[in-house]
């Protein structure tokens, strides 16, 4: 009898429809039943000896809320009938209800309830333990998670015990994983946790990768990506890393109408086995990362989110070196843009911060500057090794692209017809603030705010805390324009100022957008189990 492996993670909703994953235990047919009639049934696939399926569920009827089980060849197997969790249910929304919109980054597994936990209480569980306390009480329509899901390369203690008797860690990549088989483990370990798979299956989710999904520094720079492909287990983490990565995130960010003429998805599901056809497809990313979009538009009634890839779809070429390939600077002008009017709220999901702490900001400028070489050979030497020694590899490091962000901004929130606000929405950072840019002239129409609201569950180094604290002071803001000076980098587009935080924690932010009008609130995991908010705003008003 098929079991059920992981799941069921709700993915995509609309009015009338959504999607399910779950992985089982062989080949099977699973099928959702809702409570109110609706449903919808798929046969798995198989990769790399994994089943999986993503079922779409049809004739839902909007602003509703349906519970809903899980059968796998017509047996029951969700919910678990001992379950201490209320039903999971799939919420509609309807025209004119305000969208919930949660945020964060940066999530390591939990450890067991009875083990210590080394970084704190986990944001998501204690959101998970507060709407499962009060179920018909508010909750996220969509729970966006800005990268890092999994940490390929910062396993638990579990995941050593485990890969240790697998093989042995004295070879390269040692503690770290290695396979595709090695990947499914780490999804095991984050998404097994009861509290994360309760809310996994009740609330809808989208999601992105960034650097530790696959390894820290991905893709920082040409350098980096040559001396990678030169180490012998690279290449199989990274198509692993993707492949995985297709599985259990991607396919779940399409639409059904997107997955309908999506090729890699028919061929596989065609297949016995789709693993060569998924190899491929990883392969062709690597090689030629413009032929593969990772980045996705959802809407949310009047509310438009557009996940940008900052990661696969760099440029590296020192002399062409960009944040977003031209394709895929094109796609995010293109969904901008579309439908002046059509939307109130433009939210831009990007894992990595717009907008940074004045230093940091200029520390990465300056740093382009020497890797470019504007400075001479040794400069371009020293700027690279401190390049990987400090990550210093987010938008301000690429100084065009950081401008051209700056201009579509401007340009899609200004007119008539220009949405209430335009919100970058940003993780990686290991703490949360909001920062405001300040046009010199012709400042949008739109509320235009940097939301960045990470770690959900990880480390806060105390150097992260004393650096981004200063990092805004006016002292680091004159070291910083001395780093500037030094490199000639041209002034920015833009001008901005922190307007809160910075705020140090296992935390998430929630928007509500009604109407024209968004309210923001941060909230951070407490002992116990709670949600304490920290921090609640009004960005726009109806």
């Amino acid at each position: 009898m098929a079991e059920l492996r992981l799941g069921p993670v709700l993915r995509y909703v609309d009015g009338s429809s959504a999607t399910v994953w779950v992985e089982t235990s062989r080949p099977c047919a699973a099928e959702v039943r809702c409570a109110d009639g609706g449903g919808g049934e798929s046969r798995t696939f198989q990769i790399a000896g994994h089943h999986y399926a993503l079922v779409q569920v049809e004739g839902l009827t909007p602003a509703t809320t349906t519970s809903y089980d899980v059968l796998l060849d017509g047996t029951p197997v969700w919910p678990p009938p001992d379950s201490r969790f209320p039903a999971s249910v799939i919420r509609t929304l309807g025209e004119d209800d305000a969208v919930r919109v949660s945020f964060g980054s940066c999530r390591w597994a939990a450890p067991p309830a009875d083990e210590p936990d080394p970084v704190g209480p986990d944001a998501l569980d204690s959101l998970a333990a507060r709407i499962a306390a009060d179920p018909d009480g508010e909750r996220p329509d969509v729970l966006v998670l800005l990268g890092d899901q999994v940490y390929a390369d910062e396993t638990s203690a579990a995941t050593r015990r485990w890969l240790a008797a697998r093989r042995d860690l004295s070879d390269p990549p040692g503690s770290e994983v290695a396979d595709y088989e090695e990947y499914t483990r780490l999804y095991y370990e984050s998404w097994l946790d009861p509290e994360v798979r309760w809310l996994l299956s009740t609330v809808p989710s989208c999601m992105i990768f960034d650097d530790h999904d696959v390894i820290d520094d991905w893709n920082t720079s040409a350098a980096w990506l040559a001396d990678m492909r030169a180490t012998p287990w690279w290449r199989e983490r990274l198509l692993s890393g993707l492949m995985s990565y297709w599985v259990h995130q991607h396919l779940g960010n399409l639409s059904p109408a997107e997955l309908a003429t999506d090729p890699l998805y028919a061929a596989v599901r065609e297949l016995p086995d789709g693993t060569d056809e998924l190899r491929a497809f990883a392969c062709k990313a690597d090689a030629d990362p413009a032929s593969v979009r990772w980045s996705y538009r959802r809407d949310f009634g009047r509310v438009r989110l557009l996940m940008v890839d900052t990661r696969a779809a760099r440029v590296l070429d020192e002399e062409a070196r960009s944040m977003l390939d031209p394709g895929e600077a094109e796609w995010l002008r293109e969904q901008a843009l579309e439908g002046p009017g059509s939307y109130d709220h433009l939210l831009i999901g990007t894992s990595l911060p717009w907008l940074l702490p004045h230093l940091v900001h200029d520390a990465e400028a300056w740093n382009a500057a020497l890797c470019r070489g504007d400075r001479g050979a040794r400069w371009a030497r020293f700027g690279e090794d401190l390049r990987r020694r400090a990550d210093l590899e987010h938008w301000a490091a690429f100084p065009a692209s950081f401008a051209a962000l700056a201009a579509l901004i401007a340009e899609a929130g200004t007119g008539a017809r220009a949405p209430a606000s335009v919100l970058v929405l940003s993780g990686d950072v290991h703490h949360a603030y909001v920062a405001e840019p300040v046009w010199p002239t012709g400042a949008p129409d739109a509320r235009v705010l940097q939301l960045t609201c990470s770690p959900v569950h990880n480390a806060i180094p105390l150097a992260i805390r004393l650096g981004f604290r200063f990092g805004w002071s006016a002292v680091a803001r004159a070291l910083g324009r001395r780093f500037a000076r030094h490199g000639g980098c041209a002034p920015t587009a833009v001008k901005w100022r922190k307007t809160g935080g910075p705020w140090f924690g296992n935390q998430l932010m929630t928007l509500t957008l009604r109407g024209r009008s968004a309210r923001l609130r941060l909230e951070q995991a407490r002992a116990g189990g709670a949600l304490k908010t920290v921090e609640e705003s009004t960005l726009t008003t109806a």
